[in-house]
This record gives C-alpha cells, structure tokens and sequence, in this order.
C-alpha cells in the first residue's frame, strides 16, 4: 500500500479559484494535458491578461491598487481595441482621398493624413483634452480650462468601479479628435500649402474642436451639476454626426472656399470631372473605414456592454443601406453604377448612423443609411453647382450626411423621435445642437484660415506648383518615379 505524502494530499488550486497573477503559473503546469475546453479558454486569455496588467500597472505611478478586476480589464481593454480601430481609419482615410486624386498628388495627400494624426495627438495631448473633458468651467456650459496635459494616474477606485483609466481615455478621443482634421485634408486636396495646413490642424484639434466638442460629451455629475450646454439642454449625439463629422466638413469647407477650385476644375460654366487615379486602393480604403467604424460607433459606450453588438449591428446596417442608395440613384442618374459613388455611399450611411446608432431600431438604421446614399449623391452635384471644388466629397459624406444623421434621431429614436410617437421636441433640439456646430465651425474655421494665409501669404500653392503636382513642388519626390504620371 503506498501511503500519500502531506505534500501529495495538499489540495491544489483550481483555475477557477486562481487569481489573474496565478493564473499564468497554473496554467504553464498543465500545458501538457490542456484538453478541456476550461483550460483552453483560460490558455487563450492569458496574453490578454499580461498585456492589460502591464499597460495599466504602467500608468499607475506608484498608487496602491487593489487586485485588478474583470469589469476594470474587459472595459479598459475593449476601450484600447476600439481606440486602435479608430487610429487604423487613418489608413483608410489616406487611401480614399489618395485614390480619389490624382497620382501627381499622391504623397502630399499621404503625408498630410500621417502628420494630421501626430499632430491631433500633440495638440489634444498638450491642451485640447484639458479643454474639453478635465478642466474647470470658465463660462459654465460653453468654455472650460484649466492648465495643460492631464493626470493618468490611476486610483483605486478606479479599479473597484471598473472604470476607464485617463490614459486609455485620452487615446479614445485623441483618435475621434484626429478624425475631424482628417475630413479637412480631403476637402482642401490638391491645392493647399503644406504647412499652412499643417498649423490650421494644430488649432483646430488644439482649441477648436474642444471647445466645441465640450458643450455635447461634458455629460453632469449624479447631482445633475455641470454638463455642456447642449448636453443639459437634451441634444444627442451618440458617436459623432454633427461633433466629429459636421464640425470637420464645415471647416474643411471655409478652407475650399478660400482656395478656390482646382485647375480645370470648372470652365466656362461647365463642371469637368477630374478622375482619381486609383479606385483599387480608394476601395480598400473604404472598406477601412467600414471596419475602423466598429470602433468609432461601438467605443463610444465607453464599456463592454450588451448594449456593443446592437449597436455594431446598426452600424452595419446603416452601412449596407447607404452603398445601395448610392450606387442605385447614380445608376439612374448617370446610366452606370459609379464606384465613388458606391464608395461615399457606404461611408455616407456610416456618418449618418453615428449620432442615433445607440437608438435606432434595426430597421430605422437601415433607412438612415439608405437615405444617407441618396443624400450624397445629390449633395455631391449641389457642391458642385455652387462651384466649390471638393475634390473626394468629403463635405457630402461629413457635412450633408452628418446634420441628417443628427436630424434622424429626432424622427427615429426609439424613446425619443418623431416617428415613433413622441412629438416635435427633440426633432428642435437636433436642429439646435447642429446649427450651433455649423456656425461655430464656420466662423472659427473662417477666422482661423484668414489669420494664417495673411500671416504666411495665402494659403495655396502656385500655379505652377498645382500644375506640376503637389509631391515635387511641397515634396520634392514621386508616389510612382517608374511610372509616367497623368497631369
């Protein structure tokens, strides 16, 4: 008979009694035998646990943290997920906007979509954050500051509440912030200085776009104290239709106003198409944007929630119903699907779902969408017969399509709209809170580019310049040297 040593007897730790720090030790000791589905699980979240624990131990300082719970690391690492998803759009954007120009202008548009992100997170980092979230109130519901940068330092409560940590926070809406500027690049394309360019998405993610954005996402204390003064006033703007989209497509707008159109753009009264030069790579932008979106829309509950995949749904949804309006009204209006169309249609439905995606029902997300590829298609002409050169429609995909997301909430919502049986009311509401982004957008934009075009001599390049194509003139190379370009 063999009698078990104490050792042998002593009960071992199960897996589901291990805490996150034991977890890892246990599970390398029965890696040999990792055939329950139990196991496996557990196996398949240890990378994510070890990240999670150094990420956020790392931005602790020196506090004292209680053990790191479930809800503190599903919440903070969805949030990080989402906030990459929105930074990787930038890809997408650059493509789009690439792909919709022509070759001659190919790097200037790349680089501007890269510098316009590291700029967005320098501005918003040294002061636009502090502006729109941790600051006091100056002019209480309109201006807040408060000093530079922000504390990301996280507390104890913090982990007990399951909450966000400042620094996870800050990459979330520095990428929502990078976004706005990004709309301006694809409406100023292919005429505008480099630089001036440059110091006008300093100050619009800087300054701006904060204090704009702080009268709808300062949301009140439990004591119903504090708040921007749309968001007490009831506006809603779930992910960004007028914030994000509306506000960066009228200030992308003011700057083509200014500009004036493109060489050969309009003659003689007529408007001339100037094709992009890469619809492949405009198309693999889109369909980036499409993606990066699930974290636009969905991140923007701020936690792991039931309430995500409705609203990844709903972004879907939008999505499908404006690529087929779009390519559907320019079948009958040219006689051909047109791809850009296509394109700016599924984008269109994108933007239009934002504000409402929370509230919609799934049918309302889809009609949304499908009115949104309508609208851009008809907004793309309008812009044109006004004789504003957008070069890739970035004001019909943001702009038009942005206040009529932001309008569709007060017709669709399900607790709230129009549509479904609750009155005119919050329909007025949404007309405020977007008309309130327009002018300020408007007219900060405006004053903004007229100071730095007088300061630096005008904001557009030469004729010359335009001509022989931004990449030699702002950039001294070639997107395609082995290849002859198209001028």
């Amino acid at each position: 008979m063999t009698v078990a040593s104490p050792a042998s007897r002593r009960r071992t730790r199960s897996l589901n009694e291990a805490t996150l720090l034991e977890a890892p030790q246990l599970l390398f000791s029965k890696i040999r035998g990792a055939s329950s589905n139990r196991t496996l699980t557990w196996l398949a979240c240890v990378p994510i646990a070890l990240v999670g624990l150094g990420l956020f131990n790392l931005t602790a300082h020196a506090a004292e943290l209680p053990e790191l719970t479930p809800a503190f690391l599903a919440n903070n690492m969805f949030l990080l997920i989402c906030a990459v998803l929105v930074i990787f759009m930038n890809a997408g954007f650059a493509m789009v906007e690439a792909g919709m120009c022509r070759g001659k202008n190919a790097v200037n548009i790349l680089a501007k979509n890269l510098i316009v992100f590291a700029l967005a997170v320098t501005a918003y980092w040294f002061i636009g954050y502090k502006i729109m979230y941790n600051a006091d109130w100056i002019i209480p519901g309109w201006f807040k500051f408060g000093g530079l940068f922000f504390d990301p330092a996280v507390t104890p409560d913090m982990v007990k509440d399951g909450s966000l940590v400042p620094s996870v926070d800050f990459l979330f809406q520095a990428a929502f912030a990078g976004t706005a500027a990004t709309i301006v690049s694809g409406l100023v394309a292919e005429r505008i200085k480099f630089g001036e360019f440059v110091i006008f998405s300093l100050i619009l993610v800087g300054i701006l776009y904060p204090i704009a954005g702080s009268w709808q996402w300062n949301f009140p204390d439990d004591a119903g104290v504090g708040g921007g003064w749309l968001n007490r006033l009831g506006f809603i703007d779930f992910a960004g239709s007028t914030v994000v989209h509306t506000f960066g497509a009228c200030a992308g707008l003011v700057g083509a106003v200014l500009l004036g159109p493109r060489i050969g753009k309009f003659v003689d009264g007529k408007t001339n198409a100037i094709p992009g030069h890469n619809m492949a790579i405009a198309t693999l932008g889109c369909l980036i944007l499409w993606i990066g979106w699930y974290g636009f829309n969905p991140g923007s509950w701020l936690s792991m929630a039931p309430e995500v995949p409705y609203i990844a749904v709903t972004t879907t949804l939008g999505a499908a119903g404006g690529g087929i309006a779009a390519t559907l009204v320019s079948q009958f209006t040219g006689g051909k699907p047109d791809l850009t169309m296509t394109i700016n249609g599924i984008l269109a439905g994108l933007v239009g779902v934002t504000a409402g995606c929370d509230g919609f029902s799934m049918p309302a997300a889809w009609v949304v969408g499908f009115f949104s590829g309508i609208l851009v298609v008809f907004s793309v002409a309008w812009v044109d017969a006004l004789k504003i050169d957008d070069p890739v429609g970035a004001f019909s995909v943001h702009g038009t399509c942005g206040i009529w997301g932001t309008l569709a909430v007060g017709l669709f919502n399900m607790d709230k709209g129009l549509l479904t049986g609750h009155g005119f009311s919050q329909l007025g509401i949404q007309i405020i809170g977007s008309a309130s982004f327009i002018v300020f957008a408007t007219v900060g934009s405006l004053i903004t580019w007229l100071i730095i075009g007088a300061i630096f001599g005008g904001i557009r390049v030469t004729k010359d310049e335009e001509i022989e194509g931004l990449d030699i003139g702002e950039h001294g190379m070639e997107a395609y040297p082995d290849f002859a370009s198209a001028k």
